[in-house]
C-alpha cells in the first residue's frame, strides 16, 4: 500500500519538462501573435506592439523610443533609430534565434540546449510581489555556451503562455521581456513585416561586424 501511494503521488506531480511539453504544445498551434511588449535592460525601459508570425518574422514598432522600429525575417535583422536618423542592419547567423525566444521554434531550441527546473516548485506564484497575475516558473540554464543566454527564467501565465522572460547575457548583463494582451492567431499579413524605413536614413551595415 505505501508504495502504491508512492506510485500515484508521483503520477500527480507534473515535472518541470512535462509543463515545458505541455507550454510547446500550445505553441504549436500558435500561427501569429500581436502582444504589447516592454523590454528592461539595465536603467533603459522600452516599450512597444510586437508582431510574430511563424516561422521567423517579427517586428516590434516602439512607442518608447518613440517611432523606433526593429523588425526580421530570421535571416536579417533591421533596427531604425530615430533619433540618430540611422538603419543599423545585421546579417543573422541561419540558427538565430532572436525571433524565436517566445514561439513554438524557441521552444525547441530551449528545450535542446537548456536544462529545465522549476524555479522553486510547480505551485503557482505572483508574477511579482504587488501583481495580481499569477504564473509557473521555470528556470533554464545553458548546456553549450553557445547561446546568448546564460540562464532564463519563464513566466508562464494560466494560458501556458510565456508573459515574462528574464534573462542573463553572455557577459552577465540581465534582460527582462514582458508580454501583455497576446492576441493568437489574428491572421497578421506577411506585409505588416515589410519596412520602408526613411530615404534619408543612412544605414550601418553588419554593425556587428560578422553574422551574430
Amino acid at each position: 500500500m505505501f508504495f502504491s501511494v508512492l506510485a500515484l503521488s508521483a503520477q500527480d506531480i507534473m515535472t518541470a519538462e512535462n509543463f515545458f511539453d505541455q507550454m510547446s504544445e500550445i505553441y504549436g498551434e500558435v500561427k501569429d501573435y500581436i502582444a504589447k511588449v516592454t523590454i528592461v535592460q539595465e536603467k533603459e525601459t522600452m516599450t512597444g506592439t510586437l508582431y510574430y508570425k511563424d516561422p521567423n518574422l517579427l517586428r516590434i514598432d516602439f512607442t518608447s523610443p518613440a517611432e523606433q522600429v526593429l523588425v526580421t525575417d530570421g535571416a536579417k535583422l533591421t533596427v531604425y533609430i530615430p533619433q540618430y536618423r540611422v538603419i543599423m542592419s545585421q546579417a543573422l547567423r541561419q540558427r538565430s534565434s532572436i525571433n524565436n525566444l517566445a514561439s513554438k521554434q524557441g521552444l525547441v531550441i530551449m528545450k535542446r540546449n537548456y536544462s529545465i527546473a522549476y524555479l522553486e516548485g510547480p505551485a503557482k506564484v505572483p508574477l511579482d510581489a504587488s501583481s495580481p497575475v499569477m504564473v509557473t516558473k521555470l528556470r533554464l540554464t545553458w548546456r553549450t555556451n553557445s547561446e546568448g543566454f546564460r540562464e532564463m527564467i519563464l513566466s508562464v501565465n494560466s494560458r501556458n503562455m510565456i508573459c515574462r522572460i528574464d534573462a542573463i547575457t553572455v557577459g552577465y548583463q540581465k534582460i527582462q521581456f514582458n508580454l501583455e494582451d497576446i492576441r493568437i492567431n489574428q491572421n497578421i499579413p506577411d506585409a505588416r513585416f515589410k519596412y520602408d524605413p526613411p530615404a534619408s536614413a543612412n544605414v550601418q551595415e553588419n554593425f556587428l561586424f560578422e553574422p551574430e
